[in-house]
């Protein structure tokens, strides 16, 4: 009976989660009637929202169950540096460098995704389909990756099979982003940013209380001892770990990579103005160390569920950690890793589907498609790419295809890796060229895709260091970092008119600001 009315419970709380999303995305239909109005959401979204949108499709299940488990096992109670760094670097740094250029710039280009940008910035069509066909390769993978993990806990809480969850999951998400578009996301993001700040902080609570408190859990940790990782006493729970250069490169791909990531960087074309900012850019910090300085600081202490990683694999070790909660808890959490899942899946769709309407098949195929039409053309990419991501994580649940895994891994690094220089640069410096964009491009989607050839058939083997995923994105972003402004140096200078026709308007913001603090 206990049972039965704890599952009763669990069952209510999806039922009503998945009512409010769907009543979301039926409400926002009035924010579609135009491609910005689906894209941008009409360029009027609040600070809050921006704020929550940004930070929920930064962290998702992948965080939550993969990254948290993996790296709070390797590196212990240190891990929380990268929710530290995530909330630091990428989010409070990201908001200050790049939000106000990104807003004034696209809105004086008239660009509603990352490849319009580089095509009028850069004055280059190619570009722009270049860099959509990156984004169409590279999310997809990552897409299906957000499935990962829900297995396990769906299992733990419903005794549901994976493909039931996975189908669920993919059906809602896609019918609220197709009625809603991006207004639909913005607010459903907020609830779902709302409660994952509510679970991760029961959730550590929760789970800490089980191993005697945060001193109990400590103390314990601290006993554990690993020879295969180091021979320091009580490495696990000291301030940096035992592998302090490898957990930097962790916080670099982690933080550093939503700069260049396309679903990110287009919530700053929709903020409505310039004051929406600052406080977009408290809340998301706020938002991001305690999702995912949470997230990480639990996975610190993966080490006290004796988890056997070579049999289970890194994913087995939060929902561990989880096992033994309330059944009103593990409902919520369930809901926590929805919510992850779903924010993060409908940026990538919506990103994906937009890029690949107006920068692909809008230019070459269909160049007289009218506003209508390209909204429906949208809708019709929007379910293939809901479609294809959960067909992908189904066969890979079932044939235990590890290479999908991998190439998941590898599209972070390569989409950031190829587009963090030439965007940023492109928003700061004038003498930016098309030929270090190009070089950047091949740079970033090159090393990350021979990393994962070398890693997947052996054919050659990369530097030892440069072998994981992690550290080879993160080279391939502070790399380009590099490349872009030696090549600039070098190679055919843009149109100046052009380019100062396009900071025209950053330049006379700044000067009217200036006048005004003057008076």
């Amino acid at each position: 009976m206990y049972w039965e009315d704890t599952m009763v419970l669990k069952v209510i709380m999806l039922v009503v989660f998945f009512a409010i999303m769907l009543g979301v995305g039926f409400y926002s239909r009035k924010h579609t009637k135009d491609v910005n109005g689906f894209v941008l959401g009409g360029r009027s979204v609040g600070p809050w929202l921006t704020a929550f949108a940004y930070g929920t499709s930064y962290f998702s299940a992948v965080i939550f169950i993969g990254y948290a488990g993996q790296f709070g096992w390797k590196y212990g109670i240190a891990s929380t540096w990268i929710g530290i760094g995530n909330a630091l670097l990428g989010s409070l740094v990201a908001w200050v460098v790049l939000g106000r250029r990104t807003r004034l710039l696209t809105q004086e280009l008239d660009t509603r995704t990352m490849p319009e940008f580089f095509e009028k910035r850069y004055s280059s069509k190619s570009l722009k389909l270049f860099s959509s066909v990156i984004i169409f390769i590279f999310l997809i993978p990552y897409t299906a990756s957000l499935y990962n993990g829900l297995s396990r806990l769906f299992g733990m809480a419903f005794n549901v099979d994976y493909k039931i969850c996975v189908i669920v999951m993919a059906a809602l998400t896609g019918i609220y982003v197709i009625v809603g578009g991006y207004m639909a996301t913005a607010i459903n993001d907020f609830i779902q940013g709302l409660i994952m700040l509510v679970g991760i902080v029961a959730v550590i609570y929760a789970v800490l209380n089980n191993y005697g408190g945060l001193t109990g859990a400590l103390d314990s940790l601290a006993r554990i001892n690993d020879p295969a990782v180091s021979d320091t006493p009580g490495v696990f729970a000291s301030f940096l770990g035992p592998d302090v250069f490898n957990l930097f490169c962790v916080v670099v791909l982690t933080s550093l990579g939503t700069w260049g990531l396309p679903q990110m960087v287009q919530k700053f074309y929709a903020i409505k103005d310039e004051r929406s900012i600052k406080t977009g850019t408290v809340v998301s910090t706020l938002f991001a160390i305690i999702v995912a300085g949470g997230c990480y600081f639990l996975g610190g202490f993966g080490r006290l569920t004796g988890t056997d990683v070579a049999v289970e694999g890194f994913d087995a070790i939060i929902p561990h950690l989880l096992e033994k909660l309330p059944a009103a808890l593990m409902g919520l959490v369930v809901i926590l890793v929805l919510s992850a899942s779903m924010s993060t899946l409908s940026s990538l769709v919506l990103t994906s589907s937009s890029t690949l309407t107006i920068d692909f098949i809008k230019p070459v195929i269909a160049p007289k498609m009218g506003e209508k039409k390209q909204i429906f053309v949208m809708r019709i990419m929007l379910v293939m790419f809901v479609a294809v991501s959960a067909v992908i994580a189904i066969v890979q649940y079932s044939s235990r295809i590890t290479f999908i895994a991998q190439l998941m891994g590898v599209s972070w690094g390569a989409i950031a890796g190829a587009f963090l220089a030439p965007f940023l640069y492109g928003l700061y410096w004038k003498k930016t060229t098309v030929a270090a964009c190009w070089t950047c491009f091949v740079w970033g989607t090159g090393i990350m895709t021979l990393n994962f050839i070398s890693n997947t058939w052996g054919l050659f083997k990369f530097p030892s260091v440069m072998q994981s995923p992690i550290n080879c994105g993160a080279v391939a972003m502070v790399g380009g970092l590099i490349i872009v402004p030696i090549v600039s140096l070098f190679t055919k200078k843009p149109d100046q008119k052009k380019v100062e026709d396009a900071f025209s308007c950053y330049e006379e913001t700044v000067t009217v600001a200036h006048r005004k603090a003057l008076d």
